[in-house]
């Protein structure tokens, strides 16, 4: 079963995926955060417990403080997840932002409303 890190300031947001990975019964692991920083530490506590890297994580374009492009970043320099499909997710259909997601080292752009077809396509 793949296991999904996504992480989205919009509580909604964080509720709608949960709600549809239920509804539509998709077999996947599926960790939310609201922080990028929460993320990160979480990602660091799995490596330690031995339990490795999920198999993909989403980070929403446009968070206050810490932005989902920074955490893809951070992520894309850290060898230990090199494994990991890196998505950055936004509302915005702007080819600008699409080209900071890829620019920071994301492997695939999503637009709002996310669904698990999109996601799981990009495993």
């Amino acid at each position: 079963m793949p296991i999904l890190f996504y992480v989205d300031d919009s509580r909604d947001d964080l509720f709608y995926l949960d709600y549809i990975r239920r509804k539509q019964q998709v077999d996947v692991d599926l960790f939310c955060f609201s922080s990028a920083p929460a993320a990160f530490e979480a990602l660091e506590a799995r490596l330690e417990k031995g339990e490795g890297a999920p198999d993909i994580v989403i980070a929403d374009l446009y968070m206050p403080l810490d932005s989902g492009s920074a955490l893809i970043a951070q992520l894309r320099r850290d060898d230990r997840f090199s494994a990991v499909r890196l998505g950055v997710c936004s509302g915005s259909d702007a080819a600008e932002d699409r080209e900071r997601a890829f620019a920071a080292g994301a492997d695939f752009y999503l637009e709002k409303p996310l669904n698990f077809t999109a996601i799981l396509d990009n495993r």
